[in-house]
């Protein structure tokens, strides 16, 4: 019986945190529909960003105990915000301007730390996490440039929930415009080993709880 009830708490968790990981960033390829602010957005969108993989694809890889899993986790959470993104398209939106978030390197980087250490736990939260911090910010700064005309096409497709007044009249400028991905990874090399243990007290709370 508690196999069972371990492997069903398992695969619960699993998706409760991929779903929830999507949703809390499901908007965070849309630096471009924030013109003024887009990089402003982008710096808090990659420690949000961040903060979500890491702690779902630590708790995913550190309870299979496999290296792989966090990429896996990755791959979850990259389809569930390609069909959420798939809304974007259905209003008229230029399909190469719908920014789908990259995770999966930052997940690869996490699992190869976990196996490159023989699976030690201590390793993977400061070596993973600082990994992923200062990763993300860059392989999504990559991917924002793909985007064709991303100013034009702001203009032209604005964002239908955001509100006439919330708009800013001026530009945006100072020390989050000039460097969103350093700023982006430098926080995130600090926060997420932070994050990353978070991953792993969850699954410790996890085996607790359903060897209880």
């Amino acid at each position: 019986v508690m196999v069972w009830l371990r492997r069903c708490t398992h695969y619960l968790f699993i998706v409760v945190a991929a779903v929830n990981s999507t949703l809390l960033t499901i908007n965070a390829g849309d630096y471009i529909f924030y013109t003024d602010w887009a990089w402003t957005s982008f710096t808090v969108f990659s420690i949000s960003q961040t903060l979500m993989l890491a702690v779902g694809a630590t708790y995913y890889l550190t309870f299979t105990g496999v290296p792989g899993t966090a990429t896996y986790y990755g791959l979850i959470m990259t389809v569930y915000t390609w069909v959420a993104k798939g809304a974007w398209f259905a209003l008229g939106y230029p399909y190469d301007f719908i920014v789908t978030p990259i995770w999966l390197p930052s997940a690869m980087l996490l699992d190869l730390a976990y196996w490159a250490t023989k699976r030690n736990k201590h390793s993977l939260i400061l070596f993973g996490g600082v990994l992923v911090g200062m990763s993300l910010p860059l392989f999504n700064m990559v991917n924002l440039i793909t985007v064709a005309d991303p100013l034009e096409t702001a203009f032209k497709y604005p964002r239908p929930t955001l509100p006439p007044y919330m708009t800013p009249i001026e530009p945006q400028v100072g020390k989050f415009y000039n460097s969103p991905v350093a700023l982006g990874a430098g926080a995130g090399a600090v926060l997420s080993v932070t994050f990353t243990a978070l991953g792993c007290k969850l699954n410790t709370w996890t085996y607790r709880w359903m060897a209880a």
